[in-house]
């Protein structure tokens, strides 16, 4: 593992820390947690944490401490031969300094006990509040303790800062490391879209078809998917987060899927929609195009300076005027936006940030309410294009569009000269999915 990124990613962090007053940060890893009886979830450290230090094991503590020897201390568990003959390896304190590059590294069981000093006489504590109510309860024990020493000179910090709000600024702009690991994601992820085309078929259960992500996933070195992935078929496209995928898919129908990868901490995210027969007919290939077209308007409204609504507001023009082409709506395009209406069929933005989670850290305003305003986007950002349609059946709906559910996704980095598309090896023109659909049933 190459240490580098982790390390300087650290050392921007105390610099921040510094022109704020410096102090002392305080961030724990995820905890193990039980799925039943003595079973735990496959384990997943916490993004903050994976972000500084790369380091992959439960029961992990960092410690920055910034002013002018500044330095950063891992705790972490000891070797334990026994348990790593159930568990597996463990690095332990020593092997943690010398494969992570940590100024200092201590057994986890010690925490508590050097905590106290940790904190003692600096100006400011950063942590994550809020995020996790015992680590709260924990450091308040420490604050006190520190406290009750007063009389020995010692001083509590005085101020405390959230930690996340400094850490999610830096994360909103990948480093080169980032942007290397999120184009192999959504190549891997592209690849597993590419088969799920393939082997979709009338007859065919949804899961079967989440199977071959899961797959392809695996096969390429993907450690987990990056969310539940979707296959929806038919009128399950309609709903934006189904999980289901225990339908059999017939023909003539359409079928949603938005699954993404996650390597080594980082997420890539897809929808692809497409026949399940391998032909879209009239209605579904009048819809698909809209679809595309907002997405493509959407990408274009990419680039350094745009705000982050503007690939939405480009999205929304082209959707609402296609709706009322379709007879879906009525009524002028800016009166359709003004009102809101093409929200029956469009009721989600546009894009969100794409990073160590899929939902990825950052505000997306910037500013004091009332006069924030929506971020400029810069080039290093990350951010997904998912514009889409989805009819329900209703009475007032042209009954060739019932239960037509479309949704577009693609992952694109800000560059200096606009964005780059890291998911165009998902087909998703029409001539494209159908011809690799053909050669799949061949």
């Amino acid at each position: 593992m190459d240490i580098q990124p982790f390390a300087d990613r650290r050392t921007r962090l105390l610099a921040h820390m510094d022109s704020l007053g410096g102090g002392v940060a305080i961030l724990p890893t995820a905890t193990e947690k039980t799925r039943n009886r003595d079973a735990t979830y496959p384990y997943r450290g916490d993004s903050y944490f994976h972000y500084l230090t790369g380091f992959p094991e439960p029961e992990a503590v960092l410690v920055l401490m910034a002013g002018n020897s500044p330095k950063s201390i891992l705790f972490c568990r000891d070797r334990d031969p026994d348990k790593e003959i159930w568990d597996g390896y463990r690095y332990g304190p020593e092997g943690a300094r010398e494969t992570f590059g940590f100024d200092e590294t201590h057994s986890i069981s010690e925490l508590d006990t050097k905590l106290p000093d940790l904190i003692a006489n600096q100006p400011s504590l950063w942590h994550s509040l809020g995020f996790d109510p015992d680590w709260d309860a924990r450091l308040g024990r420490a604050l006190n303790a520190v406290r009750a020493q007063s009389r020995a000179g010692k001083r509590a910090p005085s101020t405390i800062h959230d930690l996340r709000a400094m850490l999610d600024e830096m994360r909103l702009i990948k480093d080169g490391h980032e942007i290397a690991l999120m184009r192999r994601a959504a190549e891997i992820t592209a690849a597993a879209h590419r088969r799920a085309m393939q082997a979709a078929a009338p007859g065919r259960w949804e899961y079967e078809v989440e199977a071959e992500f899961l797959h392809e996933f695996r096969r390429q070195g993907s450690q987990f998917p990056a969310y539940t992935t979707i296959v929806a078929s038919g009128a399950g496209a309609c709903v934006l987060h189904y999980v289901n995928n225990d339908r059999r898919m017939r023909a003539g129908e359409l079928v949603l899927i938005d699954a993404g990868c996650e390597l080594d901490g980082y997420a890539s995210d897809i929808t692809r929609t497409f026949p399940v027969d391998g032909r879209f007919s009239g209605p579904q290939e009048d819809v698909y195009e809209l679809v595309e077209a907002a997405q493509q308007a959407a990408i274009a409204a990419i680039k350094p300076g745009a705000t982050f609504m503007a690939p939405h507001e480009a999205a929304v023009k082209v959707l609402a005027q296609g709706m009322i082409d379709l007879k879906l709506l009525h009524g002028s395009v800016d009166g359709v936006i003004e009102s809101e209406s093409y929200k029956r069929f469009y009721m989600h933005r546009t894009s969100h940030w794409l990073g160590l989670d899929v939902h990825d850290a950052g505000e997306y305003k910037t500013g004091a309410a009332p006069n924030d305003q929506w971020r400029p986007l810069t080039p290093g950002m990350v951010l997904t294009v998912e514009p889409g349609c989805y009819i329900r059946a209703a009475d007032d709906v042209p009954a060739v569009f019932h239960d037509i559910g479309i949704r577009i996704e693609d992952d694109a980095l800000v560059t200096p000269d606009g964005c780059e598309i890291l998911t165009s090896a998902a087909p998703k023109k029409i001539a494209d999915i159908e011809a690799l659909m053909c050669a799949g049933k061949a």
